[in-house]
């Protein structure tokens, strides 16, 4: 599956059935060559106008399954929203 496939399906959370958004990074172990975590944009700030200033940081082994149009995960919402640098990237 390329990336762009990827980011065009919703994520959604089986804990609670809420969508969190799209896919808009992936996160790479350099030294194994494999994916260990998607990135999704958290909830937008002041009614949607401004953008996320979190982002969902879901682990690849918390993915359920991928779907034609859906991606399942199982996560506590709280414990994977990370602040935004303003670069873009995760905080680690």
């Amino acid at each position: 599956m390329k990336f762009c496939e990827l980011k065009e399906k919703d994520v959604i959370n089986r804990c609670d059935c809420k969508r969190l958004g799209r896919v808009c990074d992936l996160i790479f172990d350099e030294c194994k060559g494999c994916i260990t975590a998607i990135v999704v944009p958290g909830p937008c700030r002041f009614l949607g106008i401004l953008g996320p200033d979190q982002q969902y940081i879901i682990p690849w082994k918390r993915i359920c399954q991928i779907g034609p149009d859906i991606i399942l995960v199982e996560v506590c919402a709280e414990d994977v929203l990370c602040p935004v640098k303003h670069s873009g990237s995760p905080v680690s």
